[in-house]
């Protein structure tokens, strides 16, 4: 990989615990360049809620992965990234990669932002993860063996985290990306009882798709210890951007990686290899 002038210089990642941070850590670290992974429980410690704690984590760094948690959809978002915005970029923050979820307005409000900012942008505007089936709110019910969820026969293109974690590297390290958008899905649209199937096969497992009411659905998550807040946006995903509105596959693996997305059966394969899904 060719490097840029950047190497000296650490990286921030965000959120470096979470499913697309973890690995763009993980990827850079094997590159051998200065990482700065930082989340709630790490030292120097980031907290999207707590302004204090962003000017330690930025010191230095010229180039960030940014992930907001719990999502850009939720009320706020769009006023803290954008503070952090202008606090990255005047302490000499010049490149910024942001995770941004298709189809949702607030989330391009915060790109509009991120464009406005005067950093070097890179957006990576992403479908659903293949691995919120097993690395989110959807295993425990996996392992259980039924799934219930407020869906019917809408489909959506999920994508893999490692092609996304991919891109989001090739952004922080190469030329090519600058003031890009991305919009990033799997090869072909599923319906979640086609994904559940996909599962089942290699996993080898009998898994059951009980489609069930919003309301019930919110019950289970609170009965389950799920937040509020996190309560509230996962049925805002279920209800508001499950629409239809992101069925179309988009090119953007493509467009950034210059081969072909990863696609659901591979995902399902790997991970039931990993014996995650097991009872």
């Amino acid at each position: 990989m060719a490097h840029s002038d950047f190497d000296a210089a650490p990286i921030l990642v965000l959120s470096a615990n979470g499913k697309t941070g973890r690995r763009v850590a993980e990827r850079l670290r094997a590159e051998r360049l200065a990482v700065r992974a930082c989340s709630r429980s790490t030292r120097p410690r980031f907290d999207w809620n707590d302004r204090a704690t962003w000017r330690p984590v930025l010191e230095g760094v010229k180039s960030a992965y940014v992930t907001y948690q719990p999502d850009l959809a939720i009320p706020g978002a769009l006023d803290t990234v954008s503070a952090f915005f202008d606090t990255a970029r005047a302490g000499g923050t010049e490149r910024i990669v942001l995770l941004s979820g298709r189809g949702e307005e607030e989330a391009q409000a915060a790109e509009a932002a991120l464009q406005r900012s005067g950093a070097t942008w890179t957006i990576l505007r992403c479908s659903w993860f293949m691995q919120n089936f097993s690395e989110s709110f959807l295993l425990d019910p996996l392992r259980a063996g039924t799934l219930a969820l407020p869906v019917g026969e809408i489909k959506e293109p999920f994508v893999d985290a490692e092609d996304i974690a991919d891109a989001a590297v090739a952004a922080l390290t190469q030329s090519g990306h600058e003031n890009k958008l991305y919009e990033f899905t799997g090869p072909r649209a599923i319906t979640f009882a086609e994904a559940l199937e996909c599962i089942a096969k290699a996993s080898r497992r009998d898994l059951h798709l009980m489609p069930v009411p919003a309301d019930a659905f919110r019950a289970d998550l609170l009965e389950a210890g799920v937040s509020n807040e996190e309560t509230d946006l996962v049925l805002y995903l279920f209800t508001t951007v499950l629409d239809g509105r992101n069925e179309q596959p988009a090119d953007g693996v493509r467009a950034a990686l210059h081969r072909e997305a990863r696609s659901f059966e591979d995902y399902a394969a790997r991970t039931a290899a990993s014996g995650v899904w097991r009872a």
